[in-house]
């Protein structure tokens, strides 16, 4: 047995199996893009599934956040001593008790289960016939009851689940609305990330300063251009994940760096985290 044979049992069967879990129940009432929910259901299950380990990563990178002004200052009283500065920063993580591999474990175990979810959609809302639907999905099934009995609406609410923004783009100019959108919620979210405190300025940026200032806007911006040029079907997932992760981030820690574009945002800060 292959590493691919593995990844199919414990990541990419029991995902295509929720999947249609929530389509054969969205359907069995009615529901119309049923497919298209589905994929927004199975995002929230996963997303819920994950809680734990995103809750650690987050307070993890809010613990980190804290210590800025102390790192800082490591970093720049031993800044022509590199052993002592390391020394010192294990020493902070110690007083503090703080595991700086606690945020990067977390995102290590949910890589594999993302990668997963994003196979599934791919050949899901790419299945344009149902007998290939039959010969591709069907031995991925534990239940027979889990198996259609005729293919799928591939649209939600008329458009194609399996076209790209970009193909599209001719036609229905409004379209790019979706890549704006990913790109946007992904802005948010990575907003909320950062320290409430302001940044400092360019000229004492050290690496990370640097990184976080840049990724706020790189990452976002080349997660609407992926939009753009995948299925739709990704980007419902890809805006359900991250419009829940907002709401995650902002139940642990409140609406972090979200503040300093806008201020108003203090006043309904959760006290207590």
């Amino acid at each position: 047995m292959g590493i691919t044979d593995i990844f199919q049992i414990l990541f990419t069967q029991p995902i295509t199996n929720v999947l249609l879990v929530f389509y054969q129940l969205l359907s069995s009432i009615g529901v119309y893009f049923a497919l298209g929910f589905a994929i927004i259901l199975l995002t929230i299950f996963l997303r819920i599934l994950l809680f734990p380990l995103m809750s650690a990563q987050i307070k993890s990178s809010k613990k980190m956040q804290e210590l800025g002004p102390e790192m800082k200052e490591i970093r720049e009283k031993y800044k022509k001593d590199r052993q002592k500065q390391q020394e010192e920063t294990m020493k902070l993580y110690k007083k503090y008790n703080i595991n700086p591999a606690a945020g990067c474990l977390p995102a290590i175990v949910q890589m594999p289960i993302i990668f997963a979810l994003y196979h599934v959609l791919i050949n899901t809302v790419s299945i344009n016939t149902f007998d290939k639907f039959l010969s591709e999905v069907t031995p991925l099934l534990y239940f027979d009851f889990l198996k259609p009995n005729q293919f799928w609406e591939t649209t939600f609410f008329g458009i194609e689940l399996a076209a790209k923004p970009a193909d599209l783009f001719a036609s229905n100019p409004l379209i790019v609305l979706v890549p704006i959108a990913t790109g946007f919620f992904q802005l948010i979210l990575s907003k909320m990330m950062m320290s409430k405190n302001p940044l400092p300025k360019s000229g004492s940026d050290d690496f990370q300063t640097t990184f976080m200032k840049q990724s706020l806007f790189i990452f976002p911006i080349m997660i609407g251009f992926f939009s753009f040029t995948l299925p739709i079907g990704l980007s419902l997932y890809w805006n359900t994940f991250t419009l829940f992760g907002i709401l995650q981030q902002y139940l642990l820690v409140g609406f972090g760096g979200l503040v300093q574009w806008i201020p108003q945002l203090n006043k309904y800060e959760r006290t207590g985290k």
